[in-house]
């Protein structure tokens, strides 16, 4: 059964520019899902929609068999959290602990909890020995980790995270791999838009793409990536490894591993 389902939604901002058209999208519970495509595709309109940031003027959006029309935003957050991709846009304590403790206080939870789950995602998030800084005392790439683990610290059932590598070094990105993982393991969806395509074949099992304000196609990432005529519409480019495979001569490629092992056969039939 869907958590998350947009029914045929439109939306037209109040300058009437429309930024989606007829979205038809389902998201199950335990899903990692990567929406991809050009600026202006209508990516982050659509992710908006899921929680309540937006209403659409077309259409429904269901969370848990809920309408986003009958329900408060403060509702739907407790369901579906979303990290912006600006952490300055978000961020309004003057204190780590704060920002992160924020919501759980807002939930009702007690001092005792509130501690334990800042606690928790603060070791999560490598965010232990700074808790008591200004949060502006920290670089952006590290801002950035504040307001997923203020996400994480009200428990939602999804999170949306919008360009969580921007900005971000290895041992960064190697930490949104654990949070990610950690988050399905718990049966949790993650929904990111992103436009770093190697971290999109690492860690994602399903890709929507858009453009022209539209749903293009819904797949997986072999699917997604060795199409080329959609690639070529929704301006995307391969990651790396299939750019490679491509130059080699293979094609259904998307891991070193998979390249190797083709190298490798085709030296014995050699």
């Amino acid at each position: 059964m869907s958590f998350i389902s947009l029914k045929n939604v439109s939306y037209t901002y109040e300058n009437g520019f429309e930024a989606v058209q007829n979205i038809n999208l389902d998201v199950k519970l335990g899903e990692s899902i990567a929406i991809v495509g050009q600026n202006g595709a209508g990516k982050t309109t659509t992710v908006k929609l899921m929680n309540k940031l937006l209403v659409p003027t077309q259409g429904e959006v269901y969370i848990d068999g809920i309408s986003t029309k009958e329900t408060t935003t403060a509702n739907i957050a407790k369901r579906v959290g979303y990290v912006f991709q600006n952490p300055d846009d978000q961020i309004f304590q003057d204190t780590i602990y704060k920002e992160i403790a924020f919501g759980p206080r807002y939930q009702g939870m007690n001092k005792n909890a509130v501690e334990a789950r800042v606690k928790s995602v603060a070791e999560i998030c490598d965010l232990t020995d700074v808790l008591h800084e200004h949060p502006y005392n920290l670089p952006y790439s590290k801002r950035k980790f504040i307001t997923i683990a203020a996400i994480l610290a009200m428990d939602p059932q999804v999170i949306i995270l919008d360009e969580p590598t921007a900005g971000q070094d290895r041992g960064s990105i190697d930490r949104l791999d654990k949070i990610i993982k950690g988050l399905s393991e718990q049966n949790k969806t993650v929904i990111t838009i992103t436009h770093d395509m190697e971290f999109v074949v690492k860690e994602f099992e399903r890709i929507v793409v858009f453009a022209n304000k539209q749903k293009q196609q819904d797949a997986s990432p072999m699917e997604i990536f060795w199409d080329k005529e959609l690639l070529a519409l929704s301006n995307l480019k391969q990651p790396y490894i299939c750019q490679l495979a491509s130059v080699l001569g293979y094609e259904n490629v998307l891991t070193m591993d998979e390249l190797l092992e083709r190298e490798k056969n085709e030296a014995n039939n050699n």
